[in-house]
């Protein structure tokens, strides 16, 4: 954003300079050329004014030779013609004198208005003497271009230094906005990704920037401020509830196993049977709170090598499948790639798929196990060939208690989808072919600046 802003503000003022700049120094060139010219011309009157007496009423040259060297000392050369076209006197330097002057003494005669012509670094300007149309002469007057040149020189030298001057004022001055204003924003955006990734404690610079800035750090940091609160409270509620909880659930199922240890008949039975509510209540309230936990989670993004994980995970529930007799298999797709996930998330969410395709599965099924990437995304699959789900089941499988089919709590699902979301993946849910259960993970990849492609 700062380099944005500075380039816009000096291609801006550069624009603007060219636009000043330049039509001012051609302005101030032409009428350089105007002025020099102006004065050339007047010099060339005022010596055919003098070779009018001359050449018109016979008096001495002695004006109009005073002319001359006048014009030779000011460094000009200058040239008097007759009405024949006859050189009637002229300066010591000749360069008033050739087939130029010639050309402009026979147009100023026959009445034209000549074209001055620029001789090798000089300028030529051509006058009667007496009357246009009826001239008596004419007067070549050479003058060098060198002081015209040197003028407009300066012109283009100082505009040059003015618009360097402004360009790099202007560079300094947008560099110094753009810094004023992007960097407050660049430490903002470090703050809001640190906090996104899990440091709750992270807070804005509030005293840097535009005062629009200022107050969006400050906002910002009553938001974290907030969040963290919430979340801090909600971790204690979970805290506060695990321990409530499982306590008096733990003491209860003491004594219901002292008391199934000496009893009989059917108060045995109704015993046995109160033991698995209390287990399944146990497995419902350690479900919820990983549902809670996974709410909560805000994840640090950690480079997790997919393919060592699912392989550690398979080795960890092959002796269960095995007891079922369920199969466990792992697919590899292409290179083993590593994701961006929040560390030990991917272990959890591949034990709650994994449980649940071994409980769904009947003996003799099997599970198979993906992982590969595509396209810039890392895609991990959980496939079986049990039941599989109705549509209508599929739809609400993600929330809590969802799937009414579902032979545990029906929390699995739950705690994996809210995981996968944490860190910016997707999961979904699709038959598999020929019968059962495929789970579609697609999880951010991990890039070398230390964050994932789309992650948390």
């Amino acid at each position: 954003m700062t380099r944005r802003i500075a380039w816009t503000l000096l291609i801006l003022t550069s624009v603007l300079l060219v636009l000043a700049v330049v039509p001012l120094a051609v302005s101030l060139t032409a009428r350089e050329h105007v002025a020099y010219r102006d004065s050339q011309r007047a010099a060339t009157r005022v010596i055919a004014a003098a070779a009018e007496e001359h050449l018109s009423d016979n008096k001495p040259p002695i004006v109009m030779r005073q002319e001359l060297d006048a014009a030779a000392r000011a460094g000009d050369c200058a040239a008097v013609y007759d009405a024949s076209g006859r050189l009637v006197a002229s300066t010591p330097c000749k360069a008033a004198e050739g087939e130029e002057a010639e050309e402009l003494v026979e147009a100023v005669l026959t009445g034209h208005e000549p074209e001055p012509p620029e001789n090798e670094g000089r300028l030529l300007a051509a006058e009667p003497a007496g009357e246009v149309r009826r001239p008596a002469g004419a007067v070549v007057l050479a003058r060098s271009a060198g002081p015209l040149d040197a003028r407009i020189a300066a012109i283009w030298g100082w505009s040059a230094a003015i618009g360097v001057a402004g360009l790099t004022a202007s560079a300094v001055l947008s560099v110094r906005l753009a810094r004023w204003v992007g960097r407050p924003l660049s430490t903002l955006d470090a703050s809001a990704r640190r906090l996104g990734e899990g440091a709750l404690g992270e807070r804005a610079e509030v005293g840097a920037g535009p005062p629009e800035v200022r107050r969006l750090a400050a906002t910002f940091n009553t938001m974290a401020a907030r969040t963290e609160a919430l979340v801090h409270g909600h971790r204690a509620v979970i805290a506060d509830v695990s321990h409530q909880l499982r306590t008096p659930l733990a003491a209860l199922r003491l004594r219901l196993d002292v008391l199934a240890t000496g009893a009989e008949g059917d108060t045995a039975v109704e015993l046995a049977a109160a033991q698995e509510e209390i287990a399944r209540l146990s497995r419902m309230v350690d479900g919820l709170l990983a549902v809670a936990r996974a709410e909560q989670t805000t994840p640090r993004p950690t480079a997790v090598r997919v393919g060592e994980v699912v392989d550690e995970r398979v080795a960890a529930w092959s002796p269960v499948a095995e007891e079922r007799g369920v199969r466990l298999a792992v697919v590899r797709e292409g290179t083993a790639p590593t994701a961006a996930l929040g560390e030990g998330h991917l272990e959890q969410v591949l034990d709650n798929l994994i449980a649940n395709a071994v409980e769904a599965s009947d003996s003799g099924g099997s599970i198979t196990l993906g992982h590969g990437t595509i396209r810039g995304r890392i895609r991990v699959s959980v496939r079986d060939d049990g039941p599989g789900m109705t549509d209508e089941a599929k739809a609400v499988a993600f929330r809590r208690f969802g799937n009414p089919e579902a032979r545990g709590t029906g929390l699995g699902l739950a705690v994996v989808h809210r995981l996968v979301t944490a860190n910016g993946g997707t999961a979904r849910l699709e038959d598999t072919p020929g019968g059962g259960l495929t789970v579609v993970l697609d999880l951010p990849l991990w890039v070398e600046d230390g964050h994932g492609q789309g992650g948390a």
